[in-house]
């Protein structure tokens, strides 16, 4: 088996940026871009933990990520949503 890709998906292992970072990174983009949508709600963290191929903490640290930037808001009980002004 090659080492030329990563069957996981996009995160790099490798790389000095930890994964939570980079998974951030990626839904912030998602969210730049207009995929994600404002005041609609981002994957759930297991979702986000299978769909990328982390550890569910590895999910919730980048939630808490984007939390801090002020891309999402938690809702208890309901989940994570894109700010309403995080849209571009």
């Amino acid at each position: 088996m090659s080492d030329n890709s990563t069957p996981a998906g996009p995160l790099d292992p490798q790389s000095a940026t930890p994964l939570y970072v980079q998974l951030a990174e990626i839904i912030a983009q998602q969210i730049a871009s207009g995929r994600l949508a404002p005041d609609r709600p981002i994957p759930s963290e297991p979702r986000l933990a299978e769909e990328y191929g982390v550890a569910r903490l590895t999910a919730r640290r980048a939630v808490q990520e984007l939390r801090d930037r002020g891309l999402v808001i938690t809702v208890r009980g309901k989940g994570s949503y894109v700010t309403p002004t995080s849209g571009g």
